[in-house]
């Protein structure tokens, strides 16, 4: 992967329940003359993560998967087969 950043923030927005978020045009998607763009965004968000996990394992595993998803779509994986794969 390349001009790809990942953040991590405390908090999403709009959906408090959402773990992370991806920004970007997929691989898939990016045409001929796709350069000269600022990169690609996957954000973690803490706070959702942390209310939802009980143990730091918990955690860790939770942000595997969630970067795992988020990674999938810069690759240009629906959410719909990313949970197929079990990575929803």
């Amino acid at each position: 992967m390349s001009n790809v950043v990942v953040l991590v923030e405390d908090e999403p927005e709009s959906d408090p329940d959402l773990l992370g978020l991806y920004e970007g045009v997929a691989l898939t998607e990016r045409g001929t003359y796709y350069a000269g763009v600022l990169p690609d965004r996957i954000t973690i968000y803490m706070g959702p993560t942390l209310r939802m996990c009980s143990t730091r394992d918990e955690v860790v595993d939770e942000v595997a998967t969630t970067v795992v998803h988020e990674v999938g779509h810069h690759f240009g994986i629906s959410d719909q087969r990313l949970h197929e794969l079990g990575w929803g």
